[in-house]
């Protein structure tokens, strides 16, 4: 994917453009590879992530590494109320080759540690050929995220992406009553504090895009909040690197992709549905830019 600049002062972020649904997950796998080699000093990046994983030992040696660190835990605080703690390890090959029985082994032994000892619920999960065949890096990427998540719990280092997750739940918990105080220090959230630094500034780029006389409206509300469209929704942003993230529900998106599904004026999100022969989707097309067209809101941007 290539670099684009999206600011013109000198100071600026160069963020790299996202232009389909799934390429948000190259942020995810940029964090979980730059997690994992700050972890266990191994030589991994963004580039060679799965490959790194795909045999297995890696993954199995991690999970043996998190129940560990819950075994500590457990130990100093015993056992906590709804905080999964892996008593059990897994078993696995280290020199198991790529594409092998072994390998699938591994990795089947890693699936069944994430169900059994952390709780991880089908949703979440993913199957054995999406990490040894490539069908699905997603399911994969967001099952580790989940197992980086629940570790995080207990003690374990997180992936940036958690820690700003646990910094925005700090931020919807402001005004509330403090956590129970049965919570253990050790599993208390960790600590952020996320670059915001330039954040309007890339929210307003993005918004800016669109040159229709009404644009998609998206209030700031404090730093890394927005109100956005003409309901009270709101959504949280941040900085992950070189990335301008949005918290959606339980997971994220680029803030790109974000407003090419939500922002009515965007028309490359919509185009990229339309297909042969699919008369639904064309009419919805031609619905909402007719809409716009006589509304005198969408001269420009869509054509």
């Amino acid at each position: 994917m290539g670099k684009g600049s999206w600011l013109s002062d000198p100071g600026s972020f160069i963020i790299k453009p996202f232009k389909s649904s799934e390429e948000y997950l190259y942020a995810m796998k940029e964090d979980l590879a730059e997690w994992l080699r700050d972890l266990y000093d191994v030589d991994i990046d963004v580039n060679n992530i799965v490959e790194s994983l795909e045999t297995g030992a890696m993954l199995c040696s991690h999970a043996n590494n998190v129940t560990r660190v819950a075994g500590e835990f457990i130990q100093k605080y015993g056992m906590v109320r709804q905080v999964p703690l892996p008593t059990s390890g897994v078993s696995f090959v280290n020199s198991a080759q790529p594409s092998t029985f072994l390998a699938r082994d591994n990795v089947s032994n890693f699936i069944t540690w994430c169900r059994k000892q952390m709780d991880i619920k089908d949703v979440l999960m993913f199957e054995t050929d999406d990490l040894v065949l490539r069908k699905n890096e997603k399911n994969f990427v967001l099952c580790l995220l989940e197992v980086a998540r629940r570790a995080s719990r207990f003690g374990m280092a997180a992936p940036v992406l958690i820690q700003l997750e646990q910094e925005i739940e700090e931020e919807i918990r402001e005004g509330l009553e403090p956590p129970p105080e049965e919570t253990p220090p050790d599993a208390k959230h960790q600590r952020h504090t996320s670059n915001t630094q330039n954040l309007d500034e890339m929210v307003r780029h993005l918004i800016s895009q669109c040159t229709c006389p009404t644009q998609f409206p998206m209030v700031k509300l404090s730093e890394g909040k927005y109100r956005v469209g003409d309901s009270s929704t709101l959504i949280f942003v941040r900085i992950l690197r070189n990335h301008v993230m949005v918290r959606v529900g339980g997971g994220w998106d680029t803030l790109e992709h974000y407003l090419d599904k939500h922002d009515p004026c965007r028309c490359t999100s919509i185009s990229e549905l339309l297909l042969p022969g699919t008369n639904e989707l064309g009419i919805m097309y031609y619905y909402i830019m007719t809409k716009h067209i006589l509304k005198g809101t969408c001269p420009s941007c869509c054509f």
